[in-house]
């Protein structure tokens, strides 16, 4: 009877052949990285594929601390470690040791290894980086002395600011001795005293570049005393020099335009301020004026010599205001001085001696009011209107009442 076995007996079974196969435990593999996936326990998941085939890959988390770089999708790399079997899906894959990148790759990894010394070193620290002047009057260029770059660097400085000096350095930028000569050139450009240096060239490819990835390029700008900008390539190329140099710029142009200041967009910028400052201070000047007036007319009510009028104004009025409250009493007390005349007239002695009435005095100076005071002789002084009647009484006789009844007497009935 045929023997019958279990889906993980078969699997434990072709493992152990995997196992057991020496090429299969040691083995690099070259194709172009598809389905990349970071889990979030560290591992990476992926496939190698070339144009006939794909094979399943894992890198563990244990084994990235070999991995300079970020595997992504659509790299070429080669990747060593041993295929073996995972038993609970049936399927084999490649458990990789180690990943790294294939042809241009392997300059891409150089890159990455010696970017990770130079910035353990300190030498990307932003403590580093130096200043640009905001006014270049002397500009040093680092750069191949044909080309688009050198061309633009010239024709936008010299455009920004025509009285520029610009010193080139015309140095090989690609193939052999490129780093050495650009080197040189930054520390030729740097014994100068320049203002800035721009070190760059136009784009390529990475081994186009590679001049400015070498650590001799990089510790020759890192030791410039004059600020570098880096312009490299693209705006999409970075190199080391990007990193080290005190400003990247994405491109040569850029590099102009960031080291050179614009002459006449300053001149229009100053005309500006002036404007401004001339319409600010014409509105101050007006500010203080309207001010001044202000303080002028409060000044006027609050002088001296304006309070001292004042003070005249207001004695002035009060001296005309008591002048005719004297005039209203005075005519009130002539008023009264009429009223009270007319009534002394009336009690006045001489009124009626003017009526004609006199007056009688006894020889003893005393007024004689009634005939029972003079007896028959008397010498008497009669006083007139006009004088004094000296007289002797012959006699007296009572005056009789032309009315007994009003005077209390009358015939008895």
């Amino acid at each position: 009877m045929q023997k019958v076995y279990s889906v993980s007996q078969i699997n434990t079974y072709i493992r152990n052949m995997f196992t057991q196969d020496f090429v299969l435990n040691r083995v690099s593999i070259r194709g172009e990285v598809s389905n990349c996936k970071y889990h979030t326990s560290g591992h990476i998941y992926f496939s190698l594929k070339d144009a006939a085939g794909t094979i399943a890959c894992i890198m563990f988390a244990g084994a990235r601390k070999g991995l300079a770089f970020r595997l992504s999708d659509g790299q070429q790399v080669v990747a060593d470690g041993n295929i073996n079997v995972y038993e609970r899906d049936g399927k084999y894959q490649l458990y990789a040791s180690r990943i790294r990148l294939d042809g241009a790759g392997l300059l891409y990894e150089r890159y990455l290894a010696l970017r990770q010394e130079l910035e353990e070193m300190g030498m990307f620290a932003p403590e580093y980086k130096k200043p640009l002047p905001a006014f270049v009057r002397r500009l040093g260029v680092v750069t191949a002395p044909t080309g688009a770059a050198v061309r633009d660097i010239i024709n936008i400085s010299r455009r920004r600011n025509p009285g520029i000096q610009i010193i080139l350095y015309p140095a090989r930028v690609q193939g052999e001795g490129a780093a050495q000569s650009v080197a040189a050139g930054l520390r030729a450009l740097d014994r100068l005293g320049l203002d800035v240096i721009i070190a760059g060239r136009g784009g390529g490819s990475i081994e186009d570049l590679w001049a400015f990835n070498e650590e001799e390029v990089a510790r020759a700008i890192f030791a410039c005393r004059t600020p570098v900008i880096s312009a490299v390539g693209h705006e999409t190329d970075t190199t080391i020099a990007d990193f080290v140099a005190d400003l990247r710029a994405p491109t040569p142009s850029a590099a102009a335009e960031l080291a050179v200041a614009d002459v006449s967009a300053l001149q229009r910028q100053l005309e500006s301020y002036q404007t401004q400052l001339t319409r600010r201070m014409r509105y101050s000047l007006e500010a203080q004026r309207a001010r001044l007036e202000q303080c002028r007319m409060r000044l006027r009510y609050v002088s001296p010599q304006q309070r001292v009028r004042q003070q005249r104004q207001f004695a002035a009025e009060l001296e005309e205001s008591l002048r005719q409250r004297m005039q209203l009493i005075l005519q009130d007390r002539r008023q009264r001085m009429a009223v009270y005349i007319e009534r002394m007239r009336g009690l006045s002695p001489l009124e009626k001696l003017a009526q004609g009435y006199a007056c009688a005095e006894g020889a003893d100076g005393r007024r004689i009011f009634s005939v029972s005071q003079v007896r028959a002789g008397d010498e008497l002084s009669l006083y007139v209107s006009d004088g004094k009647i000296r007289a002797r009484a012959l006699g007296t006789a009572p005056l009789r009442p032309a009315f007994p009844d009003a005077a209390g007497g009358g015939p008895e009935g």
